[in-house]
């Protein structure tokens, strides 16, 4: 009987140690799913505020592209005011390309 007592000694000692290595690994696969957790946070935070900073971007050209057509109408409008027999001879010049244009193609 005396050899049989450190077998069940041997035993205990692998079930604990089987215990503690299932509660380490327990404990490693939860850090490592915070730590993804995290980062996948952190990189969604920051791809939305890329588009975010690149909507506001475009938001901006497309605003001042239009406000510069607006002041291009506005001074075009004005030049024809100040000059109208140049605007007529100017949309004049403008119709004969379209017709000698148009002539082309119609030709070909």
């Amino acid at each position: 009987m005396a050899s049989i007592k450190p077998v069940e000694e041997a035993s205990q000692d692998f079930t604990a140690d089987l215990a503690a290595l299932r509660d380490d690994v327990a404990k490693l696969s939860s850090s490592l799913s915070e730590f993804i957790r995290t980062q996948t946070t952190t990189t969604t935070n920051t791809v939305v505020d890329a588009v975010a900073n690149a909507r506001q971007k475009i938001s901006d050209t497309a605003s001042k592209a239009q406000d510069r057509v607006a002041r291009t109408g506005t001074d075009l409008e004005t030049t024809i005011e100040h000059n109208p027999l140049v605007a007529v001879l100017i949309a004049m010049r403008c119709r004969r390309r379209s017709i000698r244009l148009f002539a082309a193609k119609v030709a070909t």
